[in-house]
């Protein structure tokens, strides 16, 4: 394992999806899983493209939404929709994202994301 890289990696997902989140994860680490969350997740995904600085973290937070709503993971979907607004995603450009991703991966799917939407942005204080 590339310490440093999972390190970063670490670092910016917690500022993405909260501490709480990522801590919540890594109490459920088990001799099965760990590598999964240390190397996969943290060290390649976090660490390896979040962490790089190249793309903004709105940027990459706006390609998440449509990739996740794109591959119908909505459980992961909500977790990036929560990252995104905490990466600066205004309530209006959350929509037009939605609205977007309601065109090019169908209507039934738009309607799930603006559901999960809503239900995150009315949880916000």
């Amino acid at each position: 394992m590339d310490n440093e890289r999972f390190e970063k990696g670490l670092a910016v997902r917690k500022e993405v999806l909260g501490a709480e989140y990522v801590e919540r994860a890594f109490e459920n680490v088990d001799d099965f899983n760990r590598e999964f969350q240390e190397q996969i997740v943290t060290e390649l995904g976090w660490g390896g493209t979040w962490a790089r600085g190249v793309l903004e973290r709105r940027e990459r937070s706006i390609l998440n939404l449509g990739m996740l709503a794109g591959l119908g993971r909505l459980t992961e979907f909500e977790t990036h929709f929560r990252g995104a607004l905490r990466n600066g995603i205004s309530k209006d450009e959350a929509k037009e994202i939605l609205l977007q991703i309601s065109v090019y991966c169908g209507v039934p799917m738009g309607m799930e994301v603006f559901r999960i939407a809503k239900r995150v942005l009315d949880e916000q204080p």
